[in-house]
């Protein structure tokens, strides 16, 4: 069926104006008397209107997907007070004809609920205040000012890390705009709420007073206008009085449990009883109750029909999770045939993810949220780590259990190759040696899967022993996210791909649009943009600053280079960015250079097959490793930050060959050390005959005095 047009304007404006129409008939409920039949119509609707507040506050995720519960606090607030200036002039005028003036539910809360009884009514609705002004709503209202005051105070914080992300490529323009209305709408609701909850305060207040008003004003009205004794005066219009303050009190107390309930909640993708149930699911929590309960039912005196029951309950709930946690923890995702040729589908073979965490059933518990998933959560912290240091966004991690490895083994998979595993044990911990420990520590001997230093797994008992000894004491959770990281870390260049590269280019146009316009797709292809930055994140050099590798790659496209002096000369604009990632600005660079005689040999080797990755005879690579070795272990021994530098022809072939062996270690040519950097000169390596043993000096050096045509 279809809808006249000429009715879509007119049911627009009704639609859009039902608001300020429900409010001005709320005001006139306060002023134009109105039958008891309306009267009771109004408070049922504002039971149904606080029991539907009170469900909806209990199922909403996050608080602000009740945003709009500040408004109708305020709205159903005023409703209920319009009910009780209604009610009043009802009571006071129409009172001395019977409990029945006011209406059939004032009626039945006086008689059923306190049983015709008005002093046992004063003595409920007193309880009632209680619980709700001074419980209730003054816990509601502490927990509002205090959560307003904390969320204005982080307001400028999270802004400054929502820009951070950004600059960062973390986030895209629109998703950072998104972040920045939730940081607003979050400030608004809370500074809302605060404001709310004083409301609830004082609608508790005011029906106290209006139960005044009801009693003093109908026994005077009763004895002098109606001529009724002081005990039917007191019969009538307390009885009525306490009914409408009951009737108002109800709603009034499923309003303020609705606003404790929404202040007090943390973000969770559960509900209220999503969340408590997760929470409370713990056998160890249940298994002292059931043991007490039991204690107390055999105390004589006690009521062992009720104990022993509630203690066989809560040992049921004991057992029941002591058997779903011993339960090995696997997720299997069905496969379902789709017709009756039982088709196999891409998901089914593929595995796209570029970065995989494999794990022994033994260490499920560790991705387990009913127990913190401690692993994600630090995994996630390498995934934003690793994407500011290197400039792109990581690919997502995917953990998923093996059944077909040893428990307690993991592995760890890049672009779908073996590159690390190892083992970690759950309920244990890591205990390092720094090599001057204490002996008398008990435990699995092994090597740390990141660092390669001697270590004991132990348990949980010896962490105070362990670390009195001098070892240093990590979680297995931790264990496994460092040697992920140091993985990950090595592999940047293997997990950029054009999709990263299109994004570093779109970000660049919105901020540079004419410098991303003059990159690609002329003159530099995609594919070419791809090859550059994944040649410069091999040797760890981040994107961060990509406007100046693209100024760089415009600048030098007149000049046609091959892709190999391409990227030595883009290496060269960011010499500056570059030594900054291995010593701070105020820092002189240490340096490791090569004598003279050797560096001529190099140049020599490489000119002769500049095209070659591996222009070095196997004797002349092995004898360079060889004296390298000599002058950089001490360096590493002492955790000391240092570059290796060579000559322009020459950096990148001994980059490659060095690389297998020091993955860590920076290869610069001196075209790359900004001419304002001090460096300093601790080893010279190689001589003029057969390779000599590094020379080293304390006296910082000129490195132009190094290198001389």
């Amino acid at each position: 069926m279809m809808r006249n047009p000429m009715f879509a304007v007119p049911l627009a404006a009704l639609k859009g104006n039902a608001l300020p129409v429900a409010i001005l008939l709320l005001v006139m409920l306060m002023i134009v008397p109105v039958p008891t039949m309306l009267l009771d119509v109004g408070f049922i609707a504002n039971i149904m209107i606080s029991l539907a507040v009170v469900m909806v506050a209990m199922n909403v995720a996050k608080p602000l997907d009740f945003s709009s519960f500040p408004t109708v606090l305020l709205l159903a607030t005023i409703f209920r007070l319009a009910l009780n200036v209604a009610s009043t002039r009802v009571v006071l005028v129409d009172g001395h004809n019977g409990p029945a003036a006011a209406g059939h539910v004032i009626e039945a809360f006086g008689a059923f609920l306190i049983g015709g009884d008005y002093i046992v009514g004063l003595f409920v609705f007193a309880v009632l205040m209680i619980i709700n002004l001074v419980v209730i709503t003054k816990g509601a209202g502490r927990v509002s000012e205090v959560s307003a005051r904390f969320t204005l105070d982080a307001l400028p914080g999270k802004q400054m890390a929502i820009d951070a992300d950004l600059n960062a490529g973390l986030l895209t323009p629109d998703e950072a705009k998104a972040r920045r209305q939730e940081v607003s709408t979050e400030a608004d609701f809370y500074g809302s709420m605060d404001g709310a909850s004083k409301f609830v305060k004082g609608d508790a207040i005011a029906s106290l007073l209006i139960l005044f008003v009801n009693i003093f004003g109908g026994l005077i009205l009763g004895m002098v206008s109606h001529g009724l004794s002081f005990s039917e005066a007191a019969q009538i219009y307390i009885m009525l009085a306490v009914g409408d303050a009951l009737v108002a009190q109800v709603p009034a107390l499923l309003l303020s449990i609705a606003a404790a309930a929404i202040v007090t909640r943390v973000s969770s993708p559960l509900d209220l009883a999503g969340q408590i149930s997760s929470q409370f699911g713990f056998s160890r929590a249940w298994g002292p109750v059931a043991g007490i309960l039991t204690l107390l039912g055999m105390v004589p005196a006690m009521p062992q029909l009720v104990l022993l029951p509630a203690a066989a309950v809560a040992g049921a709930i004991y057992w029941t999770l002591r058997k779903a946690e011993r339960a090995p923890v696997r997720v299997v995702e069905p496969i379902t045939d789709t017709g009756p040729s039982h088709l196999i589908e891409w998901h089914e073979v593929a595995d796209i993810a570029p970065i995989k965490l494999e794990l022994g059933y033994g260490l499920v518990s560790l991705v387990d949220e009913r127990k913190g998933a401690a692993l994600m959560g630090r995994v996630t912290a390498i995934r934003r780590q690793l994407s500011r240091e290197f400039g792109f966004v990581m690919p997502m991690v995917k953990v998923a259990d093996d059944l077909s490895l040893p428990g307690n083994a993991y592995q760890i998979r890049i672009s779908g190759v073996l590159v690390g595993e190892d083992q970690a044990w759950a309920n244990e911990l890591l205990a390092l040696d720094s090599g001057d420990c204490l002996e008398g520590l008990t435990g699995r001997a092994v090597k740390d899967p990141s660092f390669g230093l001697d270590a004991l797994w132990i348990a949980e008992r010896d962490r105070t022993d362990a670390v009195a000894a001098g070892y240093t004491v990590v979680d297995p959770a931790t264990v496994i996210a460092t040697h992920l990281n140091q993985l990950v870390s090595t592999s940047a260049a293997e997990l950029f791909g054009m999709d990263d590269a299109q994004a570093l280019i779109n970000n660049l146009k919105e901020s540079y649009p004419q410098l991303a316009a003059g990159l690609t797709p002329v003159p530099y292809t995609l594919a070419a943009v791809t090859t550059l930055c994944r040649a410069l994140l091999a040797e760890r050099v981040p994107l961060r600053d990509f406007r100046r590798i693209a100024e760089a790659m415009v600048d030098l496209a007149p000049r046609n280079l091959e892709m190999n002096e391409l990227v030595e000369a883009v290496r060269q604009r960011l010499g500056g960015l570059i030594v900054q990632t291995i010593v701070p600005v105020k820092m002189p660079l240490p340096a490791i250079t090569f004598d003279s005689a050797l560096e001529s040999l190099l140049v020599q080797s490489v000119q002769s097959a500049p095209q070659a990755s591996w222009p070095f005879e196997p004797e002349l690579a092995r004898r360079i490793i060889s004296v390298i070795d000599a002058a950089v272990q001490p360096m590493l021994v002492a955790a000391r930050s240092f570059a290796i530098i060579t000559s322009p022809l020459c950096r990148a072939a001994v980059g490659r060959l060095l690389r297998a062996q020091y993955s860590d270690v920076a290869v610069l040519s001196f075209l790359e050390i900004p001419e304002t950097k001090k460096v300093e000169v601790i080893a010279v390596v190689g001589g003029t005959g057969p390779l000599a043993e590094p020379a080293a000096t304390d006296a910082p050096q000129d490195i132009g005095d190094t290198y001389v045509d």
